[in-house]
This record gives C-alpha cells, structure tokens and sequence, in this order.
C-alpha cells in the first residue's frame, strides 16, 4: 500500500491497488467531502465514465487511563490489550470495597448509587468520545456493552450532569450488559465512572473490556449491523500485603482486661514510633484477644488512587464483626472469602499468613515480596489451609505465595516460627527463625560457665521454676525438640531456595518447644520469634530465661543478635495475657503499614 497525500491531484490505480481512504478531522456535514473516481480507455485523454465518492468522517473514542498516568489517554492506539511492566499499557480499576458514606452498611459497590463525591474518587474514568453531523448519530444507535462474564464484576455510572449526585446514573454491571448512548447535539464527550465489584480469584483474571458499537439499521425486521466498534481493557488491581520492612501507621490491639499493662507498654512504643495505637474495647472483641488472627490489613492501588483493605479471616471467633464494623469505612476496604461448607482450622487464621520483603530468586524479581502460609508437608494427609483463601491468595499475583509446613504446631501459625527484620545491608532484611538447636547451645555454654543452677521463669509463679541444668538433662524435652528443629529446617530449606536466601542472611534465635496436644509443638517459654516489628523498634515476648548477672541470658542473646543490625529490642511480659493461651505480642496484635513504593503494574509476574 503506497501513501499518497491529498494535495496529489491525481492518482493512476492498476486493478490490484486496494485503495483505503482516510480523514484526519471530523465532517462538519454529512457528505462533506468526495473523492472522484474517473476511468479511462488505454491513452485515453476524455474519461469515458465517472464516479463520486461522498464521505463522511466521524470519530467515536472510548478512552481510559491507558498509560497509567492518572489521567485518561486520548485515541490510543493499542486500547485492547493489558500488559504488564515498566512498558505496559492498560487502565487499572479499583474494587469500591470502602464505605464513604458512615451512613451506609455495606460497602460502597454494594448498592447502584453514588452517595458520595468521595465514592467518586474511588472510580477509574472512562470517556466517550462523539464527533461528527448530527444526522449520522440520530440515524444510528451507539451501545456501550460488557459481556455477560463481566456483569457482576463491574459497574458504571454515566455522569449526566454533576451538580447533583443523582445525576450519575447506573447503566452497566450486576445484570445491566448494554446501554443506548444517546449523542446531544454539541456535546462531544459523555464520562461515564467505572468501580470494581471483585478481586481477582480462581475463576476471574481480573481482566474487563468494555465495547462500543455503532449499529446501523437496516430494515425493521432485521437486527441493526455493527458498522463500528471500539473496545478498552482494564485490570482489577489485586490486594497487596505490606511486609516488616515497610513503615508502620497504625497499630490494634485488643482490650481483654487482663491485659491493661501489655497495653500501656505497648502504647509507649508506638508512641516513640509515631504511629496510632487504635485499642478494641471489649465490648467489640468479645474476649477474643487474637487480632492478628482476625484480619491482614493490605492495600489496593490504582494510578488515581491507594487506600487500604482489609482482608478478613474466616476464623468467625468473637473479633468476626470487627473488620466490617470498625475497620471498613472512608477509604478503608473491606475483602473475605468464606468456605462453603464454614469449616475452618486453626490454619485458616492469619497469624498463618505472612509476607517476605522484596526478593530475587534466580534471576526473577518480586518486588512486593512473597506471601508465605503453612500447612502440611506435600503429602495426601494434613490439614492445609482453605482452598477458597489460597485460590484468593494466588489469583493476585502480584505476591507469588510458597506454602511452608507449619502443622507440626498445636496452633499451626507460621507466625510462631518465623519473622523479618529490617536490615540496611545484603538484601535489606533478615529472616529471624526459631532455633531450638541454637537455645540448647546458649544453655550449655552457660552450665559451662558454672551456671546451670540458674533458673528459668523467675519472677513467675514459684512451680514453674526449673534450672538450666534440668532443662538439660530433660531427655523427652530434648528428643522433642530434635523433631521440631527438623520441622523448622524442612521451612529453612523451602525459604532459602524460594526466597533466595543464604545462611548469612538467616538469624536463629533461641527458643525451645514442648510437645502438647498430638505431641504438636507449643512454645516451651514466651516464643522471641513472635515479635511486634515497628520500624527499627521491635516488641518482643519477654522470655523470663535464666537471669545471670542480673539479666536474662535469652533476653541478652537476642539483643547480641539483632542489636547490631541498629534494631531496638523492648521485651514485654505477655506471659499470662497471651502466652498461655498459646500466643504471644504478634498474635495480639495487628499493623497497617505504608503501601510499597513501586507500583505493582510495573512488574512482571
């Protein structure tokens, strides 16, 4: 095809030439232009017929955010395909899952309203573009259209006026698949809101299109013909989680009444950190102190707009409302899945579901991190965590999870074996593992060094007293702890080749277990590993180890360990609040923490 500008005044075609003619403005009247075809015998000087041309240019554009800037891109050119990466093209939508409104119950993509301004900012723009005479839109239907697959995925609301909020108009998603765009004369462009209504999942990519169709009528009887169409994609930005690493903003905990001095040290630290403490009273938690159990606080990003969503467990324990109630409101989302049958484990808490900082392994960035959550060992018997979670946790992407082994726990939370600190060298970080092996070294080399009367517990109750020397010569204790070292290596293996990890990069710190219900593992004193991470202040379960010169030999060597790397150790009591009830500072608490830097568009997963 050769190109031929239009100041050319004649153009001599051989049979084959396929001509295709374009107009770079619209017509301001229907057949405005013409291009005049003559024909001629071989020299022939006189055409000996002719033929006119009349042509009519309109243009129709349904324009997104396609190149993520946060404003939409006019007439791009690849509009129908989303790809990933620094290069990518494609909208990002949001799921309206936060409520704006305090009025309101549900979540803000619920209803088909707008009840708010704010509710708008949380929608992604979409702008139809009708240029051309009049006569050409009165004669012919434009229809903007989802398929069927996308209905309950999306809604729309076409903005046909803004002084009030009524004006905005539902006209597409949850059952509504087409809408009639009526063109008004001087009036070239018609904004339409776009809101998610689901997260990718198992069943979803999380990919929409939109279409729009110019149809022409032909005959009463006949169907209108499609002589035009226009499509865009977006993707439905995932749920991201928020590691260690990342700056703390708010800190929850729950009030249980026993618990009133954890709370007040716990308050001192996040005030030297800078972060809000926000405390669930009673008559909230209904005596259910787990928080970190109850609910992962995420977020959700799109180039116009970050807010945080919640992600609320299945567990359904006293603490079930809390997210919905008191977390849910003003951007601020709200997600959850729900097994079909309501059977649920202990696996399916979150202090079973973490997330590493960013790593690269083999070559292949994970600039979000990986999120990690245990079950059993790969094999046909064990309990795993439920499948509708898992298939919602890998269907985002953007965080690709490894399954640990964490069921030769009584609880069964990777949270009592494993944490991440932050560090300024190597990749940034450390994985902090719990070491049995590591905690009978320490008490060795302290019976070594004439101390094995020393004892553990104290300042607790007199009956739990028990020697550095006993604790050694316990040898069911021992054999026990053998195993669950094993246990702890299986994960330090899987961590190590998923995440890329060398030894230097791992921590072991001491701690010791005892076998209990199943002969499952409980932790034999307050669990160091299950540990409160602030920015460089570190909340951690006081041990109450063997006190040698006036300090507890556990307490000294964790602070040996992680000091060096410019962390603040401050060791709490939460003995008899958390710890025998089987849990500790981590599991009694919960943080939401500033999103990632780096957008997650621009990785490739």
């Amino acid at each position: 095809m050769v190109k031929v500008p239009c100041c050319v005044p004649r153009w001599p075609l051989d049979p084959s030439m396929e001509v295709v003619v374009t107009m770079d403005t619209p017509s301001a009247d229907v057949d405005e232009d013409k291009v005049r075809v003559s024909y001629y015998k071989d020299n022939g000087k006189m055409p000996i017929a002719k033929a006119m041309l009349h042509l009519t240019c309109v243009e129709i554009s349904l324009d997104v955010d396609t190149n993520r800037s946060g404003t939409v891109t006019r007439r791009a050119k690849d509009k129908k395909n989303w790809t990933w990466g620094p290069e990518g093209k494609g909208a990002i939508l949001l799921v309206n899952c936060d409520r704006d409104d305090p009025r309101e119950s549900g979540m803000d993509n619920q209803d088909k309203e707008i009840q708010s301004y704010a509710d708008l900012r949380d929608m992604s723009l979409m702008v139809l573009t009708t240029r051309g005479p009049d006569e050409v839109f009165e004669d012919h239907q434009l229809v903007l259209h989802i398929s069927a697959s996308d209905s309950d995925k999306v809604g729309v609301f076409h903005a046909r006026g803004k002084k009030q909020l009524r004006q905005y108009q539902h006209v597409l998603g949850s059952g509504k698949l087409s809408y009639v765009v009526e063109h008004r004369s001087g009036r070239e462009e018609n904004i339409f809101y776009v809101e998610g209504l689901k997260f990718p999942d198992v069943d979803f990519s999380g990919l929409v299109s939109f279409h729009v169709t110019l149809l022409e009528s032909i005959a009463e009887e006949l169907p209108e013909a499609p002589i035009f169409n226009d499509m865009v994609v977006f993707r439905i930005a995932p749920w991201i989680m928020t590691p260690n690493t990342l700056q703390p903003v708010t800190v929850y905990v729950c009030s249980t009444g026993d618990n009133t001095d954890f709370v007040a040290s716990l308050s001192k630290v996040t005030h030297k950190v800078g972060c809000k403490l926000i405390i669930c009273p009673e008559a909230e938690n209904r005596h259910d102190r787990w928080i970190q159990d109850e609910m992962e606080i995420g977020y959700i990003q799109a180039p116009h707009k970050t807010f945080p969503v919640v992600f609320d467990s299945p567990r359904n324990r006293g603490l079930k409302d809390f997210p919905i109630k008191s977390v849910l409101g003003p951007d601020f989302g709200y997600v959850t899945r729900e097994p079909v049958t309501g059977n649920v484990s202990g696996l399916d808490s979150f202090g079973n579901l973490e997330v590493s900082p960013p790593v690269t392994v083999k070559g292949k960035e994970y600039p979000l991190g990986r999120m990690l959550f245990g079950g059993h060992l790969p094999s046909p018997q064990g309990d795993r965590m439920v499948k509708v979670v898992r298939d919602f946790l890998y269907a985002q992407k953007v965080q690709s999870p490894v399954e640990l082994y964490s069921d030769w726990l009584v609880v069964g939370h990777v949270d009592e074996f494993l944490s991440f600190v932050p560090a300024s060298d190597r990749k940034g970080f450390r994985l902090l593992l719990a070491s049995p092996s590591a905690c009978y070294r320490l008490l060795k080399e302290k019976e070594q060094e004439g101390y094995g009367d020393a004892v553990m517990f104290e300042g607790l109750k007199e009956g739990k007293h028990i020697s550095i020397k006993k604790i050694l010569e316990d040898t069911s204790l021992r054999n026990s702890n053998e195993y669950f070292q094993k246990c702890i290596d299986w994960n330090r293996d899987v961590l190590k080749e998923e995440l890329e990890l060398m030894e230097e990069d791992i921590i072991d710190v001491p701690q010791l277990f005892y076998p209990g219900f199943l002969r499952k593992a409980s932790a034999y004193f307050p669990d160091t590993v299950n540990m409160l991470v602030l920015g460089k202040y570190l909340v951690i379960p006081k041990p109450f180890g063997p006190i040698i010169h006036g300090e507890c030999c556990l307490e000294q060597e964790v602070r040996r360990l992680l000091e060096p790397l410019g962390l603040s150790c401050t060791f709490i009591d939460d003995y008899e609040t958390y710890h025998q009830f089987l849990g500790e500072v981590h599991c009694g608490t919960n943080v939401r923490r500033k999103p990632f830097s780096f957008k997650w568009w621009n990785m490739i997963p």
